[in-house]
C-alpha cells in the first residue's frame, strides 16, 4: 500500500503576520489537489485605508479569538483621503508591491446579505503604464441568487455566498500574466492581467452600491512560489 505523506500547515497570516511554512501533501486516487501545493506562505503586514473624517474603529473591528476582520462601510462615507474622487472604502492595503514572480492571496471571505456592488478583492496596479486599468482583477459582490461573486461585473465566481464562510484564492503568475481564481479550492477562473505594472494586493469593502457594505475576512494567508 502506497504511504501517504501527511501535510502539517502551521500558522495563520493576519495583522503584522508571521506565517509559519506550509507543507505538501501528495493525492491518491481521486482526490484534488491543494491549490497552495508547491507554494510557500510567507509574513506580511498590512496599512488600513477607510473614510478619512471617521476612526477606524466606526468601520473595522478584529476578533482576536476567532481572527476574524469585519469591514464596512456606508455609501454615503467620505472617500479614504479628502478631495479623493473615488468610492467609499474599508480595505486592507496588503504592503507586498511586487512587479514579477508568482503570488497567491488566501482567505476565508464571509459576506452578509444585503452587501450590494462592493468590490471584496482586488489587484491594484500602483505604477502602471499610462492609459492602462488601475486594477489587473477585482471581484465584487451582489444581491442576486443568495449573494453572487464575479469577476467585475462579467464571470460568476461563486453564487450563494450570503451568510456563509467559504474560501477564496487568487493567485497571480506576474512573469506570466495570467491569474488563476479558486472558490473552496476549486479553480473557476483563469484571466489575463493587464500587463506590466507594480501592483499588491486588497481586501475589504470599495462601494459601488447604496447602503451599507460588509465583508469578512479570517485565516487570511500570503504564499509564493
Amino acid at each position: 500500500m502506497p504511504a501517504l505523506r501527511m501535510r502539517v500547515r502551521a500558522g495563520v497570516a493576519v495583522g503584522a503576520l508571521v506565517a509559519a511554512l506550509a507543507g505538501t501533501t501528495s493525492a491518491r486516487g481521486a482526490t484534488a489537489a491543494d491549490p497552495t501545493d508547491g507554494w510557500t506562505q510567507k509574513s506580511f503586514s498590512y496599512s488600513m485605508q477607510k473614510p478619512y473624517d471617521l476612526d477606524l474603529g466606526e468601520r473595522y473591528s478584529y476578533d482576536s479569538g476567532t481572527k476574524t476582520h469585519t469591514m464596512w462601510v456606508n455609501s454615503t462615507d467620505k472617500p479614504f483621503e479628502e478631495g479623493s474622487s473615488t468610492n467609499p472604502r474599508t480595505e486592507m492595503r496588503w504592503k507586498i508591491d511586487y512587479t514579477s514572480g508568482k503570488h497567491m492571496w488566501d482567505a476565508d471571505v464571509y459576506v452578509p446579505s444585503g452587501t450590494n456592488g462592493a468590490d471584496i478583492m482586488q489587484i491594484l496596479r500602483t505604477k502602471r503604464p499610462s492609459g492602462t486599468p488601475a486594477t489587473d482583477i477585482m471581484f465584487r459582490a451582489s444581491s442576486a441568487n443568495g449573494g453572487t461573486l464575479k469577476r467585475y461585473t462579467n464571470e460568476v465566481i461563486k453564487t450563494g455566498i450570503y451568510n456563509t464562510w467559504w474560501n477564496l484564492k487568487v493567485a497571480h503568475d506576474a512573469s506570466a500574466g495570467t491569474i488563476q481564481v479558486y472558490a473552496d479550492n476549486k479553480l473557476v477562473l483563469t484571466a489575463d492581467d493587464r500587463g506590466e505594472a507594480t501592483r499588491y494586493f486588497k481586501n475589504g469593502v470599495y462601494h459601488h452600491g447604496s447602503g451599507k457594505a460588509e465583508a469578512r475576512f479570517r485565516n487570511v494567508r500570503y504564499w509564493t512560489k
